[in-house]
């Protein structure tokens, strides 16, 4: 896209962290911003800050895990501005816990945000951004869609997951010749609350939780949250490389180069047929 000014940018998770970041980076590029959450109070005061730094904005519950929640939004805010232009699929929760302890539901809400997530916010844009032949479309993945993060497997399995299917809706709509741009947003740690979403877990997927994490795993949260608190990027940085790469129709976007080290000793292990080190894992070098 060349042009963001009043047009339209829809952004899931938009109410804290990097979805917040975005409503404001759109909005000052003139975008019409529309954000769409699940936890309702953080909500109504993401769209009293947006609207008080002067945002045209409509915020709405959306729950991304719901379809029918999600298509209820969607036309809240076709009604309110018109057509979608810039669609960020960020949504996301964390959970932890190795996978010998977790249970079902642990799995069941991780995929159900992160990868169906995705999966609906595609199925309910796709076909009228590219009738429009106008747009662009933002997935949230991670580095943990690149590489491995021990204690993370349900969310290192969803962005895998939504990795490949940003790259295959990029290679499919660039041979159709289509205008509509995507990007994979590939964020290392981000000062978000994600490691707190668990606040947001339906009740029907925690009545059925898994073991305990052990004090191990416990530790090694605590050791990942003081990093983060120490080391963490700022969500506005985040957002002005996503408008950027709006812009200048640019796939990958990484927001730390230095897990581009992890991510290649990766490949080099793969290439080589080598077992997995816990040099190619983030998640385990961060514990170095």
């Amino acid at each position: 896209m060349k042009d963001l000014n009043d047009k339209v940018a829809v952004i899931t998770g938009g109410a804290s962290g990097m979805g917040l970041a975005f409503a404001h980076r759109f909005a000052a590029a003139g975008m019409k911003v529309a954000i769409g959450d699940i936890e309702e109070p953080a909500l109504e005061a993401a769209v009293a800050e947006l609207v008080a730094s002067g945002a045209e904005v409509f915020g709405g519950r959306c729950d991304v895990t719901d379809i029918d929640s999600f298509r209820r939004f969607a036309a809240d805010v076709e009604e309110a501005f018109g057509p979608a232009h810039v669609v960020c699929l960020n949504a996301g929760v964390a959970g932890s816990g190795d996978m010998a302890a977790l249970a079902l539901a642990d799995w069941s809400w991780v995929l159900g945000v992160n990868l169906w997530g995705v999966v609906h916010g595609l199925d309910i844009y796709l076909k009228d951004l590219v009738a429009q032949n106008e747009g662009h479309v933002v997935v949230t993945a991670s580095v943990a869609g690149h590489t491995s993060f021990p204690g993370l497997g349900p969310y290192s399995a969803s962005k895998h997951a939504v990795s490949t299917i940003a790259e295959t809706l990029y290679n499919e709509l660039a041979a159709a010749g289509s205008e509509v741009g995507v990007t994979s947003l590939c964020p290392g740690f981000v000062a978000t609350g994600i490691f707190a979403s668990g606040r947001n877990r339906p009740e029907h997927l925690v009545d059925a939780l898994g073991e305990l994490p052990s004090e191990e795993q416990l530790e090694r949260q605590e050791m990942v949250r003081e990093w983060m608190a120490e080391n963490a990027k700022d969500p506005a940085e985040v957002a002005d490389l996503v408008h950027d790469a709006v812009l200048e129709q640019t796939f990958w976007v990484f927001t730390d180069p230095d897990h581009i080290e992890s991510i290649e000793r990766r490949h080099e292990e793969i290439r080589g047929r080598q077992n997995p080190s816990q040099e190619q894992s983030i998640g385990l070098s961060l514990m170095d």
